[in-house]
């Protein structure tokens, strides 16, 4: 079982959510190269308050924590939300069949709670991990950019996932 524990940055901090801030820093710093470019906020809490409440941290039945998740760069408008770009990083420990739980998990809350039709990834093309957890959870390859961004000096391709909700729940509903 997982759990999603939303983390909003605002004075004064619960002490729930900095019980967790050691274990967040220490799999954001070990991870970085995967989830930054030359142009990311290097500080955990910038990261953290440039995309509240969108950020959440994620917990097994025990509440031992397992990674985080957030959204940003959303697209649509008033009381529609058409799509948004989902990052996320785990904890060696959950790698494997945890990590695709809680991706089926969270892509459910992102499809039904939140009315996305449309959850996007960029990832670096190195970052096999998430490319075969991207792939497991039904996301489809659009697109390689080639040299959008800058990671440490140098110009960096950026591959595009995506899965739309329709397909989502047709693969859902298959599986069952």
């Amino acid at each position: 079982m997982c759990k999603f524990k939303q983390c909003i940055l605002q004075s004064p901090y619960t002490s729930e959510f900095l019980r967790y801030i050691p274990e967040v820093k220490k799999c954001y710093d070990k991870y970085c190269m995967y989830l930054q470019d030359d142009f990311s906020p290097k500080d955990l809490y910038l990261l953290i308050e440039s995309v509240s409440p969108y950020f959440w941290l994620i917990l097994n039945h025990e509440d031992e924590f397992m990674g985080f998740v957030f959204l940003d760069n959303f697209t649509g408008s008033g009381d529609i939300n058409y799509s948004a770009e989902l990052t996320t990083c785990f904890a060696k420990k959950a790698w494997g069949s945890y990590t695709r739980y809680s991706a089926k998990f969270f892509l459910k809350k992102c499809f039904d709670d939140f009315g996305f039709y449309k959850i996007k990834a960029q990832i670096y093309p190195d970052n096999f991990r998430i490319k075969k957890l991207l792939k497991s959870s039904g996301f489809i390859y659009e697109a390689t950019l080639p040299n959008e961004t800058r990671r440490n000096g140098k110009a960096q391709d950026i591959e595009v996932y995506s899965l739309y909700k329709s397909y989502y729940y047709k693969n859902e509903v298959n599986d069952e």
